[in-house]
């Protein structure tokens, strides 16, 4: 599996911003919807094309169009939404999955309340979201779900990851590549990301 980080000077500038304690909850959604964007480009960058003949103002050519059933966009309730936003602003025909999980505070496993996704996910490129890659047992227990479901070409977006989550990952989905923004230092006792920018569910909406 292969696991790529997006180093582009936007991207990173803009998630410095997302970081800092002081950014308003406004303002982080807005960051986390532009770097969304910027990193579907990266995870779409292989669907196969073929062309369709269009008319110009000058001429008539055969002119590249994506291939294949549309995109099915997986996001992990309820931080993944924040994403997903940005995605869909890149590729707006694209079908979207709600996968429900929690967290149990206590054993840091994953708890389902609902999935809910597109039928002949298995004809489709599958790309599942969540901010943070942290002990990976939420996106684990997602990728399972869709291929349970039929997917066979899923792709993981976050936008940090943990070192920690990232081998558990490759682990349990070693043909499922992952694109993020930043791979950070260590999980802390509680589970999240260090330095990280905090829970991404609790910045987005505001609550605690």
């Amino acid at each position: 599996m292969s696991v790529t980080v997006v180093e582009h000077p936007l991207i990173q500038h803009k998630l410095t911003h997302m970081r800092d304690v002081e950014t308003s909850t406004g303002s982080f959604r807005r960051l986390l919807r532009e770097i969304a964007a910027l990193l579907c480009y990266e995870a779409t960058r292989d669907l196969k094309l073929t062309t369709k003949t269009i008319a110009t103002p000058m001429a008539e050519m055969e002119a590249p169009v994506l291939a294949g059933k549309k995109l099915v966009f997986a996001s992990i309730l309820r931080a993944g939404n924040g994403l997903l936003e940005g995605m869909l602003d890149l590729v707006p025909s694209a079908r979207v999955a709600h996968i429900g999980l929690y967290r149990d505070h206590k054993t840091l496993q994953p708890v389902e309340y609902y999935f809910k996704a597109p039928d002949d996910l298995g004809a489709r490129v599958v790309i599942a979201v969540d901010p943070m890659l942290a002990t990976a047992n939420s996106a684990i227990a997602a990728v399972q779900r869709l291929k349970e479901h039929g997917a066979k070409d899923v792709r993981f977006v976050c936008l940090l990851a943990a070192p920690e989550g990232v081998e558990k990952f490759q682990a349990a989905h070693p043909d499922v590549p992952v694109v993020t923004a930043a791979i950070d230092s260590h999980l802390n006792e509680k589970g999240y990301i260090v330095p990280g920018l905090g829970d991404a569910g609790d910045r987005m909406y505001g609550t605690k």
